[in-house]
């Protein structure tokens, strides 16, 4: 089931408007600026986690975060039979 909506008037820069028309498609100006806006939710919320989580461990260092990517990459490579040397 769809949640209720509402109608709403915003204000943007024309630019930026006719821009968010052309890509929203057949979906529409609606659809873009919705899913744009659930995104911007999901970061904020994602930041202020990384901020409880910070304030009670320590921030996380370069160090670590680029341990990490190179996990991931490696794990990447992996799952690809046939590229395993690629970069």
């Amino acid at each position: 089931m769809s949640e209720p909506t509402g109608k709403y008037s915003i204000t943007m820069p024309r630019d930026i408007a006719e821009a968010a028309k052309a890509r929203g498609g057949p979906s529409g100006l609606s659809a873009y600026v919705t899913s744009a806006v659930a995104r911007q939710i999901e970061r904020d919320n994602l930041n202020e986690l990384i901020q409880v989580a910070e304030a009670e461990h320590g921030p996380v260092t370069d160090e670590e975060i680029q341990s990490l990517r190179d996990q991931l990459l490696q794990a990447r490579r992996e799952q690809r039979p046939g590229k395993a040397n690629a970069a």
